[in-house]
């Protein structure tokens, strides 16, 4: 009778993680020592063992290189961004607008609030709003980091001294994105003041934020 992997792998001691194969062991073996602090155990016997050590011979030497690159991607995020000033150059939506910083276009994320999503109610509305206050405009970007795609989030501050982040909150067209900014009791105040006068989407008892409409 032909044996399950799963048989196999008990009377190896195993379980199974899949379909058995050396080159999916060693790979796993690989990620699981770059990506977390656990210990990842090949099988000590059969063939699985004998391909994954076979694999793992050929992706060591790319080991080095692996933790050159995270090393990379680490210092890059915590690297300091200084502040700059800039004019507007587009607005993607309500939260993402792009700054000349003197010849460069710099992809800004507002820091601490999220927008509606352009297939939202209040998404066009949201746009439309920071179009109308920073678009052709010279700002001031006071960056905090970069995000997992290259953009600076920051924080923007308008001609007039307002910041761009606090007025969406304001007007009832951005969330606080507590996830990211749970201490910030300026975003949170004003979220609760736009949510009482029932501005912007607040006007629905039961707005669905944008983090949970991206997960559909």
């Amino acid at each position: 009778a032909r044996h399950t992997d799963r048989e196999r792998n008990a009377r190896n001691g195993t379980a199974t993680v899949g379909p058995p194969s050396g080159a999916r062991l060693a790979s796993r073996a690989v990620e699981t020592v770059l990506h977390t602090n656990e210990t990842f155990v090949i099988p000590r016997r059969g063939a699985d063992a004998r391909a994954a050590l076979r694999h793992m011979t050929k992706l060591i030497p790319l080991l080095p290189l692996a933790l050159i690159v995270m090393g990379l991607s680490a210092a890059l995020a915590a690297d300091p961004i200084p502040e700059f000033k800039g004019k507007v150059v587009a607005v993607a939506d309500g939260d993402t607008i792009t700054v000349l910083n003197g010849t460069t276009q710099v992809r800004v994320r507002l820091r601490g609030v999220d927008c509606p999503e352009k297939r939202q109610a209040f998404g066009t509305r949201a746009k439309q709003f920071t179009s109308d206050l920073a678009f052709g405009k010279e700002v001031t970007v006071k960056p905090k980091e970069r995000d997992r795609y290259g953009r600076v989030v920051a924080e923007i501050v308008l001609p007039d001294g307002r910041i761009l982040n606090q007025e969406l909150v304001r007007a009832g067209l951005a969330w606080w994105y507590r996830r990211y900014e749970p201490n910030d009791a300026t975003l949170r105040s004003l979220e609760e003041e736009a949510r009482a006068a029932q501005r912007g989407v607040w006007a629905d008892p039961n707005p669905t934020a944008p983090w949970e409409f991206r997960r559909r």
